[in-house]
């Protein structure tokens, strides 16, 4: 059974970062240190089968009008177990991301994994911007 914690001390940050680092797409050549900065700040879920990390997500947000899931991933070897529905409903339903105005991700190709929990494109695309370096990894 999937056991999710959200204790950074009880995650395994090495394979985790490494994981993102050298298989996502999204995250592919992110620095340790960056990827260390980025879990300090912000509200990680791991979810782990006995000792073993399967899937990780992390959310940054100020607790009372906004949010942004990052980092939803599954270990290859687990996928189409139900482990990426776990991990996001451990997300949507922890008590400080309760009540929020704004609650945002990005995903190229796992819309059909986030729609089931109200997310859907934006209502009106014409109000959001970004500042998007795709290969900031790849520069440092």
């Amino acid at each position: 059974m999937l056991s999710i914690t959200t204790n950074l001390a009880e995650m395994d940050v090495d394979a985790i970062h490494r994981f993102l680092a050298e298989e996502s797409a999204w995250a592919r050549g992110i620095p340790r240190a960056t990827f260390d900065l980025a879990i300090a700040n912000s509200l990680c879920f791991a979810g782990t089968l006995g000792r073993e990390w399967v899937a990780f997500a992390r959310v940054v947000s100020d607790y009372a009008t906004f949010a942004n899931l990052l980092d939803v991933c599954v270990v290859p070897s687990h996928r189409g177990k139900g482990y990426g529905k776990a991990i996001v409903a451990a997300v949507m339903e922890h008590p400080r991301l309760q009540g929020l105005r704004r609650f945002t991700l990005a995903t190229a190709n796992a819309h059909g994994l986030y729609a089931p929990f109200g997310f859907t494109a934006p209502l009106k695309p014409q109000t959001l911007m970004e500042r998007y370096q795709p290969n900031i990894y790849a520069a440092a």
